[in-house]
């Protein structure tokens, strides 16, 4: 498991492009035959990729960082499928992923286990967050999250926001989670900006074409940094930092928050002309 402290916003800005890179970017999580975790001590979430090899599943291990029996024993869980179809068992009880599926696994489950589809083309994107209640592991498939539009084909952001673990829907402890796409033809997303205080976020891109790239910024508003991000790369954002990104063609990705509230509405918005 690779641990990521938490950092104050003045050290940040003296960072060297490798050094900010080191801190917040996941750019190795799907690795074939293995499980990959990454630990943020930005409200305690871990994120990872599992990719099962046909006929090898691959079980969710507690690594020793966690100093936990289980990986669940005080964590919630978030499965997204990013790639083909694959199944995660639960205790015992087999769910089949299909592309964008979402998984939510309660705290207190005591086995996960991937295994990969016909074709192979499993890749599991993983999001946890810490939690002490337990809510049932739900199912969401992609057709019944919450879906909305915003945007504007003028402005280049027209996309779809699905959300599939929030407040008004699957319940959590702490996680709220969805994807959003970008249309043909828009490449911004998350604009107008903002932060929000009160959580961190975590965003993994995906669905984006061989030889393209995502312009993604990051840090405070007033002295903001960019990170050059590709296919299946995975950004850390602390609760002062703006995040939001360009590609150089539409794209989708995974957002994943936790912290102290779930609202969705809580952020704080931050006008273009005050970024510099």
């Amino acid at each position: 498991m690779q641990i990521r402290h938490a950092s104050h916003p003045d050290d940040v800005a003296a960072l060297p492009k490798a050094a900010l890179r080191e801190r917040f970017v996941a750019d190795s999580l799907f690795v074939p035959g293995e499980q990959v975790l990454v630990y943020t001590h930005e409200d305690r979430m871990v994120i990872g990729g599992v990719v099962p090899l046909a006929g090898a599943p691959i079980e969710l291990e507690a690594p020793d960082e966690l100093r936990s029996e289980r990986f669940c024993d005080r964590r919630e869980l978030a499965v997204v499928q990013i790639g083909a179809t694959g199944t995660v068992t639960v205790d015992g009880i087999e769910y089949t992923l299909e592309h964008r599926d979402v998984l939510y696994v309660g705290q207190g489950t005591r086995s996960v286990t991937f295994a990969a589809g016909e074709d192979g083309e499993a890749a599991f994107y993983l999001a946890s967050a810490l939690s002490f209640g337990g809510h049932p592991t739900t199912l969401v498939r992609l057709q019944d999250a919450l879906t909305t539009q915003t945007g504007d084909q003028a402005t280049a952001n027209r996309r779809t926001v699905h959300k599939h673990i929030h407040a008004d829907g699957v319940r959590s402890d702490q996680l709220v989670l969805g994807i959003t796409s970008l249309e043909p033809g828009s490449v911004w997303n998350s604009m107008p900006p903002h932060t929000h205080d009160r959580r961190t976020e975590i965003y993994l891109y995906f669905g984006l074409p061989e030889g393209h790239r995502i312009q993604h910024v990051m840090g405070e508003p007033d002295d903001t940094r960019t990170l050059v991000l590709s296919d299946r790369d995975a950004v850390i954002s602390p609760s002062w930092s703006v995040h939001f990104g360009s590609g150089t063609t539409n794209y989708a990705f995974v957002w994943v928050m936790a912290g102290e509230n779930q609202a969705f509405t809580d952020m704080d918005q931050i006008a273009v002309t005050s970024l510099v």
